[in-house]
């Protein structure tokens, strides 16, 4: 295997990293850095074990500096970040004025910058660029400075490291709420990511330096097979022009439900509150007798009724499409998986097909965003005045 899953893209930067022999480059978002470096499989071990470094020098960087910082990101953005103390992590969400999401980043402050790693820096920094007014912030787009390494390691950065943003997924914050299982049933809970920011001149140095502590250097591969394990969402990957974040139980760790106004608050208000968003996130455990493959973006289909063939033999007819596969992955103790975004209306367990080139593979689903789509704080329904909201347009009904 020598090629990547994922389309061609061209990369803001190319990682030094790629001159190791038997590095494999990434393509799709993660063009730009290694999707392995020859032995994924014992790659995907290490990591799992907690002692790996995997370069993520092809996110981006946005700093916001100035007294302001704080109460303006508060303002703008789906989490309450008011009051952040320095180390200490989050993740926000920049929505549309329908509430659906735009921008996500993990947040952390240092006491003087707050650091945004996303996957949408220029667009990101743009657009709060735009909306400085007369607050005393300053933005700007710190990709070509700094370069991420990641590590699985469940800590803050402490006062003598480097910016390190730790991930808080899937630990429901202050003020968020889940679609799915509590924090400790949730299959992420025991993945351990954070990421931590270097000088990009010095990048090939810091992972060296990993390495000399006997930790190896492993690609996408790995971390994206851990990340769909763990059901953590991805703006590349999960996030479409419909997305709410209550389909992918993003409500967990990126929205404050208590805080003030923002843009697309209404949306995160009443979806959360009447239940019931249009779709579900969805992990599929893929058949891979056949050795077929979805890309992302391949359709996922409900079969249809078994339909006699030529020889006899009953088969399923293809189906309508519910959905879309959004990652897909190779883990080395679960087989072929994937994560899909379909409709709510799905029912849970049904076997779904998959789209391939040459065919379609068998999918059955593990529930992320349960169907009946309420979280365990939903407001009760009070009376008359709540009937017939269920049929909604943006609820799905």
């Amino acid at each position: 295997m020598t090629d990547s899953p994922q389309g061609p893209a061209v990369p803001r930067h190319r990682s030094p990293l790629l001159a190791r022999h038997g590095a494999v480059p990434a393509g799709g978002p993660d063009a730009g850095v290694a999707w392995h470096y020859g032995d994924p499989t014992a790659e995907q071990r290490a990591l799992m074990r907690g002692g790996a470094v995997v370069d993520q020098s092809h996110l981006g960087v946005v700093t916001v500096t100035g007294p302001d910082r704080l109460t303006w990101l508060h303002s703008l953005t789906s989490q309450d970040v008011a009051t952040l103390a320095p180390r200490t992590s989050t993740e926000l969400l920049v929505l549309d004025p329908h509430g659906h999401v735009e921008h996500a980043a993990g947040v952390v402050d240092d006491g003087t910058t707050t650091w945004l790693l996303t996957e949408t820096a220029p667009a990101l920094a743009a657009w709060l660029d735009r909306m400085r007014f007369m607050l005393r912030v300053e933005v700007a787009d710190a990709t070509d400075a700094w370069a991420a390494l990641a590590e699985p390691v469940d800590a803050e950065g402490a006062p003598d490291e480097p910016v390190t943003w730790r991930d808080p997924w899937p630990r429901t914050a202050a003020g968020g709420t889940r679609y799915g299982p509590d924090d400790d049933a949730h299959p992420g809970a025991d993945r351990r990511w954070r990421l931590v920011l270097v000088p990009r001149e010095r990048l090939v140095e810091e992972v060296r330096a990993r390495e000399a502590a006997g930790w190896p250097l492993v690609g996408t591969w790995a971390s994206e097979a851990l990340r769909v394990e763990a059901w953590r969402p991805r703006t590349s990957h999960e996030v479409d022009d419909r997305t709410i974040p209550h389909e992918l139980d993003w409500l967990r760790t990126a929205v404050h439900l208590h805080k003030g106004c923002y843009r697309g608050q209404e949306t995160v208000a009443r979806v959360h509150n009447l239940g019931r968003p249009p779709r579900r996130l969805v992990m599929l455990h893929l058949d891979g007798s056949g050795h077929l493959l979805p890309d992302a973006g391949a359709a996922v289909r409900l079969p249809g009724a078994a339909a006699p063939t030529a020889g006899g033999a009953d088969a399923a007819e293809p189906g309508r499409p519910v959905g879309r596969v959004t990652t897909v992955a190779r883990h080395h103790e679960l087989g072929p998986v994937a994560l899909a975004v379909v409709k709510r209306s799905v029912p849970e367990d049904a076997v779904l097909l998959a789209d391939c080139e040459g065919g379609a593979v068998a999918a059955g689903q593990e529930v992320i965003v349960a169907g009946e789509g309420v979280t365990p704080d939903r407001p009760v329904a009070r009376g008359p005045l709540t009937r017939g909201l269920g049929g909604h347009p943006m609820l799905g009904g």
